[in-house]
């Protein structure tokens, strides 16, 4: 098994890099990306479907029988989401993870992979097309910056020395607003970049503290999960209870650099009487 998983680790981070360099890189602010909406906020470009298409039957064949669950397939086959919760190795794919971002012709922007089996996320993967920073994670065995091992700092300073990012654009409007009045108690508090794979890969490299996020489809935080959890951080849902990926309909996420630091994160983000918004 182990041997399996340093030739898997290795085969994937090759078949992501060689997808940004040859799909998503050539049209990275030019029109030949061709943005267009799919839905009310959400993009889709060239670089996503034809990543998507290039890396979905690659991933496949590094194990024979898994089934590869990639943001675009599962946007027009929903019925390919149930495969979370049963026996099947599943690949989560993003082909571009921010993607606003890049149809803005803006950074930051991803490409993303996590590798489930038995319903469990056992594999990471979070590449940064335009630096190359390579966040990975394998379960039980630690996460990797660009081929060094991470630890995120196990200090718990009081929250005015604390930085983090708050995706507001999903948020209910009562918890958006508390969280904008809550900005004054960090030393910072963004909206984040509008790249999950970004967010995760600075909160391992210690560059931030913590992120909130409401929506949590698996391809945006699975990969991201594992990366910050097996760094040494935490990510539960704003009741305490563990992420998983098959429960993509339950709203909210937080993640941070330790776990010591989760709980007066969380009750300064999100007050008792605001939590009930997020049961479910």
């Amino acid at each position: 098994m182990l041997a399996f998983m340093a030739d898997l680790m290795e085969a994937v981070a090759d078949l992501l890099l060689s997808a940004a360099q040859e799909i998503v890189l050539p049209v990275f602010g030019r029109a030949e990306a061709q943005p267009k909406l799919k839905s009310p906020g959400e993009w889709v470009t060239t670089a996503d479907r034809d990543a998507e298409a290039m890396l979905g039957p690659a991933l496949a064949a590094l194990v024979p029988g898994s089934v590869v669950v990639g943001e675009e397939a599962a946007s027009a086959n929903p019925g390919l989401l149930s495969c979370l919760r049963g026996a099947d190795d599943v690949w989560l794919l993003d082909p571009v993870d921010g993607t606003g971002n890049f149809a803005a012709g803006r950074q930051p922007f991803a490409v993303m992979a996590a590798f489930q089996r038995d319903g469990e996320t056992v594999a990471a993967w979070i590449l940064d097309p335009v630096s190359g920073r390579l966040a990975t994670a394998q379960r039980g065995a630690g996460a990797w910056l660009d081929g060094n091992r991470v630890r995120t700092a196990p200090d718990v300073p009081e929250l005015d020395q604390v930085r983090g990012a708050a995706s507001r654009r999903f948020l209910p409007r009562a918890l958006a607003d508390h969280v904008k009045g809550a900005e004054p108690t960090f030393a910072a508090l963004t909206r984040g970049t509008g790249c999950a794979g970004a967010d995760y890969q600075a909160i391992g490299a210690g560059e931030r503290d913590f992120a909130l996020y409401w929506r949590t489809l698996p391809w945006d935080h699975a990969a991201g999960v594992l990366f910050v959890t097996e760094a040494g951080g935490a990510a539960q849902r704003l009741d305490g209870t563990a992420y998983e990926a098959a429960d993509y309909t339950r709203p909210g996420l937080l993640v941070t650099r330790n776990p010591g630091l989760w709980q007066p994160v969380r009750d300064r983000l999100m007050p008792g009487p605001l939590r009930e918004l997020a049961d479910g």
